[in-house]
């Protein structure tokens, strides 16, 4: 049998009427916040303190998209006698969002853990050249970063706690000691 001609002008209408009578499920961005998983990758924030200017997040690019400047500061040695020691110093710390593909080696790469993922996610300009985010702007999504999970109940405690506990510990009881003899003179 022949198809009846324009049927399939009816059909299309059809579905077009049906989804019409639907209420929509689109949520209006700017009037509503989207719900966002916990650990969304929005934008990288930059925690300063923990920066060594070591470049390996810089090297590690695959987009070459991290600019970092230093310079070498002097620092006087601790002892009389000791040796000088120099260190890096962070001029700059910036990342070009235009180019980056948001893939997360820079953070993966980290060893001191300088560089992390912030869920924020609104930060369209009007220019691509202020898509260039400077260390300022990246310290601000910092504070934005959201606190690690919980490690599980039956997990056992990271080494860097556990020596830093037995550290203190000793020195405690170093203190308690020295409290518990007085009059004797410090050994140290």
């Amino acid at each position: 049998m022949a198809p009846v001609p324009g049927s399939g002008l009816a059909k299309g209408l059809a579905v077009t009427l049906r989804t019409m009578t639907r209420k929509t499920v689109t949520e209006q961005y700017p009037d509503a916040q989207p719900e966002l998983p916990p650990r969304t990758r929005g934008v990288i924030g930059l925690f300063e303190e923990n920066c060594t200017v070591c470049m390996l997040c810089a090297r590690e690019c695959p987009d070459w998209c991290i600019y970092i400047d230093s310079h070498k500061e002097t620092v006087p040695a601790a002892t009389p006698g000791g040796r000088d020691r120099s260190r890096n110093v962070l001029d700059r710390f910036a990342i070009d969002f235009a180019l980056c593909m948001y893939c997360g080696i820079c953070i993966e790469v980290c060893p001191f853990d300088a560089l992390f993922w912030s869920p924020e996610f609104e930060y369209a300009e009007t220019d691509i050249r202020d898509l260039t985010h400077e260390r300022d702007k990246l310290r601000e999504w910092m504070w934005t970063v959201p606190a690690p999970p919980a490690l599980d109940p039956g997990a056992e405690e990271p080494k860097e706690l556990t020596a830093a506990r037995k550290a203190a510990d000793k020195l405690a009881a170093q203190q308690q000691q020295r409290t518990d003899r007085p009059g004797q003179e410090d050994p140290s």
